[in-house]
């Protein structure tokens, strides 16, 4: 009988007072149901997965009622909390606090904040609604308590086994060749914005102050040999993986075997956003925001090159060093020598990672003008740290997508010294793969 009540078909097709009718039998079946007559998988399915929500928010009561000691009864409920109609996850809100449903405190706190935050005197917070009052109430009554210090006490005991698997799975950051960068402003962004004979633009970078933690970045970009190492360690492992990453994913370089590109010297390249991202998760770090390369590319006294305000040939590797050819003056020009490039010319197209030391930037770090460009995290229209969510879908069909390009810095050998500037934005889409782009760490520094 109540699986016949519970027809999706048949639900939608009734109005008005003959759907409220079938709900409140819907919700009498349940309430008179023996214990024997009700599948904790069905209901669980029902929960988070029938086409009426008034369906789902009585399967998640009914959870809560009879089954919620069992693991798959609180995890239906805590996956409720996310229901996109509101009084079914307000339901499996307030029966998550009621129950005292562990797993679902977590992504209550999410929600509404900590508990020994929200309840502290006159503490100033966002939300509104029905959504936030049941969610705090939950919490309180999960935590059985409103002092603040006692909440804090709790929390940290609710977490310390969550705390404790982070911590064992912490890598230490690979600081071999690092240069910590100190904490405080930096001048940011272009300092000239006429467009000129290379027609590149800048006024997507205005001249401002920023202020940044301190923060090491790798002295060199990631050379093929520490790359190498990932590789051997990591395998087919996928721990090190963005959530996004594509199914199948090989983290090999798509230029591994050209003696062009695969010196144990020289910049990795061949790499797109997720393997650097592997990459630095694996190392420690994290790829640097966009404002972090650029401080520790230009110091705080806003030169325009790494080195100063002065281009130098000798300082770099770009376009006149990797073609040999110093009478590039225009756009013109430039691209008429691009498409002469081959699969084999130039010959020696990049730099050893550790080269140009008389084009240090003010801190030490090397090459951060030419030879590759550098991934970073921050994503080129939102200024926002990298979020993508493309799995499963192939790069047709987010191309056009503003989430999925990054901001690249730092020019590379293809470029001319205008784009080789400390505050010159490009671009990249995530899935790409060029020998013209490689990328470094940062890692955290804590009270530096």
């Amino acid at each position: 009988m109540l699986h016949g009540l519970l027809n999706e078909e048949s639900i939608n097709s009734l109005q008005g007072q003959e759907y409220r009718d079938r709900i409140q039998r819907i919700e009498k079946s349940l309430t008179d149901a023996a214990d024997g007559d009700l599948s904790l998988k069905e209901l669980a399915e029902w929960a988070v997965g029938h086409r009426d929500w008034n369906v789902r928010r009585l399967a998640v009561e009914t959870l809560a009622a009879r089954f919620v000691d069992a693991p798959e009864a609180r995890a239906a409920i805590t996956e409720a909390i996310h229901d996109d109609v509101d009084w079914v996850a307000f339901t499996a809100i307030k029966v998550a606090g009621e129950h005292r449903v562990p797993e679902a405190v977590a992504h209550m706190i999410r929600i509404s904040g900590w508990p020994s935050n929200f309840t502290k005197p006159a503490y100033a917070r966002k939300p509104v609604g029905c959504g936030a009052a049941f969610t705090k109430r939950a919490l309180l009554d999960f935590f059985d308590s409103t002092d603040p210090d006692e909440l804090r006490e709790l929390e940290d005991r609710h977490f310390a086994r969550l705390r404790a698997t982070v911590d064992s799975a912490r890598r230490e950051p690979d600081l071999r060749d690092a240069v910590l960068i100190p904490a405080g402003p930096f001048i940011a962004g272009a300092r000239v914005n006429d467009i000129g004979p290379f027609q590149m633009d800048n006024t997507d970078n205005p001249l401002r102050v920023e202020e940044l933690p301190a923060y090491y970045i790798d002295r060199t970009t990631v050379t093929n040999a520490r790359y190498a190492e990932f590789l051997d360690t990591v395998g087919g492992s996928r721990e090190f993986a963005h959530p996004d990453e594509p199914d199948g994913k090989d983290y090999t370089p798509a230029h591994w075997h050209d003696p062009r590109f695969n010196g144990p010297g020289l910049p990795v390249v061949g790499v797109d956003w997720y393997d650097a991202y592997a990459f630095a998760r694996w190392a420690g770090g994290r790829l640097p925001s966009e404002n972090e390369w650029e401080k520790a590319a230009r110091g705080t006294d806003g030169r325009i090159y790494p080195w100063g305000d002065e281009w130098s040939n000798d300082k770099a590797q770009s376009v006149f060093t990797a073609y040999g050819r110093d009478d590039i003056r225009n756009l013109a020009e430039l691209e008429e020598l691009l498409v002469t490039t081959t699969v084999s010319w130039p010959e020696r197209p990049v730099a050893a990672a550790d080269s140009h030391p008389v084009g240090a930037s003010p801190y030490g770090v090397l090459n951060m003008a030419g030879n590759v460009w550098e991934l970073t995290r921050t994503n080129f229209f939102t200024r926002a740290d990298m979020a993508p969510f493309f799995k499963g879908r192939s790069g047709q069909e987010f191309m056009n997508r503003p989430e999925a390009f990054h901001v690249l810095r730092g020019g590379t050998w293809t470029s001319p010294p205008v784009c080789l500037s400390t505050f010159y934005r490009g671009k990249d889409l995530l899935t790409d793969r060029h020998n013209e782009v490689g990328f470094r760490c940062v890692y955290d520094a804590s009270g530096k």
